[in-house]
């Protein structure tokens, strides 16, 4: 699975860009992987989402899935 598309996942409802980390973060941790992400890597896929226009920042600052029309 990529990066992104965990992020994904992760983004059910709109969250803080540290609570998303705090949650990928600690999904890494429980999954026990030998060469986890680090923050840089996740700030880049959350940007290259970001560019793709998959996910937009909300009014109160948070990060949210786009919605496709």
């Amino acid at each position: 699975m990529s990066i992104g598309s965990e992020l994904l996942e992760d983004l059910r409802d709109p969250m803080s860009v540290s609570a998303l980390w705090d949650r990928y973060n600690s999904r890494q941790t429980s999954a026990n992987r030998p060469h986890r992400i680090t923050f840089d890597w996740f700030s880049l896929a959350l940007t290259a989402l970001y560019a793709m226009k998959v996910v937009d920042v909300s009014d109160d600052g948070y990060i949210r899935r786009a919605h496709v029309s």
